[in-house]
């Protein structure tokens, strides 16, 4: 429910704050007054694009602000989903800055318009005579006879079993179209992958492998040096591990003298046994070190082949090749496998239909079941407003194929008067005969459905009369059990409110600025009274006024 509506800066508003209720409200005023500039307001908060042209100051914002009690609509999973603040009286406010930039907060949480439009689809249904045209459309008619017959539950399930058969009947088609290319592709796939199985790929190889090619390549040298540094170390004049030795038995007789020469000897025998350790290790690797122009081949061509094998698959080094291996082994088996893997699908897709099929069904059937009570329901509300003959043919027929709402077309066809022929709405009901057709079915609505608020711009346009009269018994009928708004030019229907407000403009310093204020039951009559007569009030008008209250 709409609990309160501020809009400051806004086209021809200055600052409106007006608080409403449960109920039947009515809204009045001249043609120009500014009707439509309050519902462009309300659109704001409502999830709408934004134009800076609707700035009265342009150098000022705009600010449209309106509190909605929210508690029995169960958005408590909106809020949840997109992280915002719940709270039964919630407050969604829009800005529009002088720079062009738009803003939106709920209960001061910045939120994107996506966010915005889905919460105000479920707060208002501001229905002007461009959702009139709805109508005609099978996807709304269907909407309509689903509440009537408490399918909501089963329409989620359907749409859960639709988009997983959908999701299996794509990856069908990837399987099939991947097939198709794989086969051309399998031979080459395989090549590529036993030309990497064949080469000497592991963690590491490359480093080990040029190391090893580098000491082949240099062993003379090795060598040369190896000996060196053996003679350097063993040579019976000068060799270090002698003189070593000989310093060895000095720090020997030392070491019985004192602490620190003992201390000294240990440092000095440890250095001994460190360098003779050494000689070893250099005389066995010269015993090892050996020229192998076999294995210096062998190691080279391993080598080339890493190196080509990376510039070949725009590698850069042998970790980037594994994976590559393991890609092309994946293509490879997925491409042996897929006629198993085709099957599979098939047979799950085969699974997932019948389930569609069968709650498609389901669904059909419970349509189909309340098909009379709703072209009993819509005739006979017609009748009152004044189409004692209009009539209905609806029929639900099995569709080849699975559509967003079930397996079923929708025949609703129309005869306004009796003798004519059936067809279809947009083509045989005219403009007022829409209207009154579509306030029928929210009324009918209205009695299956936890309706948001709801708006009516100016839907008895083209009645008169005891026609009107009845149009405003619905809507007071429909607010018995939600807050019903209407725009109206009609004094029988603005009767009927349990609120009425004016909307009026007013000229001040060579600046118009529209208005808007609730009346009282004086200036609900003398507004009845002009509506009836114009503004030379006569005595008929205002007595027909108060009649009409009464």
């Amino acid at each position: 429910m709409l609990n309160n509506l501020l809009i400051k800066n806004y086209a021809l508003i200055d600052d409106i704050n007006v608080s409403f209720t449960q109920g039947f409200s009515c809204i009045t005023g001249e043609t120009g007054a500014g009707k439509s500039i309050l519902l462009g307001g309300l659109s704001l908060v409502l999830g709408k694009r934004a134009d800076l042209s609707s700035l009265r100051n342009e150098e000022k914002k705009c600010i449209v602000e309106a509190e909605f009690e929210i508690e029995k609509y169960n958005l408590k999973t909106l809020f949840e989903e997109n992280d915002l603040d719940y709270d039964p009286k919630t407050i969604i406010r829009r800005e529009i800055l002088p720079s062009g930039k738009s803003r939106a907060f709920i209960n001061d949480t910045p939120v994107t318009l996506g966010i915005l439009s889905r919460l105000g689809d479920s707060l208002i249904d501001v229905h002007s005579q461009h959702q009139t045209l709805r109508l005609t459309e099978n996807d709304f008619q269907l909407k309509v006879i689903d509440a009537l017959a408490d399918n909501k539950k089963i329409v989620s399930e359907y749409s859960d079993k639709l988009s997983d058969y959908q999701n299996t009947s794509k990856e069908l088609e990837q399987l099939l179209e991947f097939q198709k290319n794989a086969i051309k592709e399998h031979d080459y796939n395989n090549f590529l992958l036993q030309e990497l199985k064949a080469a000497p790929l592991e963690t590491g190889i490359q480093e080990e492998l040029e190391e090893q090619y580098e000491q082949l390549s240099n062993v003379e040298t090795i060598l040369e040096q190896l000996s060196k540094g053996h003679q350097l170390l063993n040579d019976e004049q000068v060799g270090v591990i002698n003189l070593l030795l000989e310093l060895k038995q000095v720090s020997s007789k030392l070491s019985s003298f004192g602490n620190q020469f003992g201390k000294l000897d240990e440092r000095i025998q440890s250095i001994y046994l460190e360098i003779d350790d050494l000689g070893s290790e250099l005389e066995s690797y010269l015993e090892q070190v050996e020229a192998n122009p076999k294995l210096l081949e062998e190691t080279g061509a391993k080598l080339q082949l890493l190196y080509d094998l990376q510039k070949k698959h725009g590698a850069q080094d042998v970790t980037e090749l594994l994976v590559i291996k393991s890609e092309l082994g994946q293509k490879v088996s997925a491409t042996e496998n897929l006629d198993a893997s085709i099957a599979e699908k098939e047979a799950q897709l085969e699974v997932k239909k019948e389930a569609l099929v069968q709650i498609a069904d389901t669904l059909g059937k419970r349509r189909l079941k309340v098909l009379p009570e709703l072209k009993q329901q819509l005739e006979k509300s017609l009748a009152s407003l004044g189409m004692p003959s209009a009539t209905f043919k609806l029929e639900i027929q099995d569709s080849q194929n699975f559509k967003v709402n079930g397996k079923n077309d929708l025949v609703f066809l129309f005869s306004a008067n009796a003798g004519t022929d059936f067809g279809d709405l947009k083509k045989v009901a005219s403009g007022g005969e829409l209207s009154r057709i579509m306030l029928s079915i929210k009324a009918v609505l209205a009695q299956y459905e936890n309706l948001p608020t709801i708006m009516f711009d100016e839907i008895d346009t083209g009645v008169s009369g005891e026609i009107s009269n009845r149009m405003g018994d619905i809507m007071q009928g429909m607010s018995k059990t939600m807050q019903v708004f209407s725009i109206t030019h009609l004094p029988q229907v603005a009767s009927k409110g349990d609120h009425h407000f004016k909307v009026y403009k007013t000229e001040e310093n060579g600046t118009t600025r529209t208005q808007m204020k609730k009346l009282n039951l004086d200036e609900r009559v003398v507004e009845l009274a002009e509506m009836l007569g114009g503004k030379d009030l006569t005595d008929s008008a205002m007595a027909h006024a108060r009649q009409l209250l009464n």
